[in-house]
């Protein structure tokens, strides 16, 4: 166990680089991220974020300054994901069955 803590932590430094990314608050559905990095980047940390919580992707809400409220979406609540303004949500790629 402590061996994937550190592994996960390593990598997420690693990923990070000269910026800072973070979920300030996770409550429900919601996600609010501080983040210094470019706009691509914190929308693939926050649909990243939202799918290893078994949701279907972040939709973005609004921007302040360095924060990012996003919300997280569920394919059976029939709602779209809005990427930030100039960015994209990347697609999953499903494993298709032999």
């Amino acid at each position: 166990m402590k061996k994937i803590l550190l592994l996960t932590a390593i990598s997420g430094l690693m990923l990070t680089g000269c910026y800072s990314t973070e979920i300030n608050m996770s409550m429900g559905n919601m996600r609010l991220i501080t983040s210094s990095a470019n706009p691509q980047n914190v929308m693939d940390f926050a649909t990243t974020a939202c799918r290893n919580d078994f949701y279907e992707g972040a939709s973005f809400l609004s921007k302040a300054g360095k924060e990012y409220r996003f919300k997280c979406v569920k394919a059976e609540e029939n709602e779209i994901l809005i990427p930030i303004p100039g960015t994209t949500i990347t697609p999953v790629v499903k494993a298709e069955a032999k």
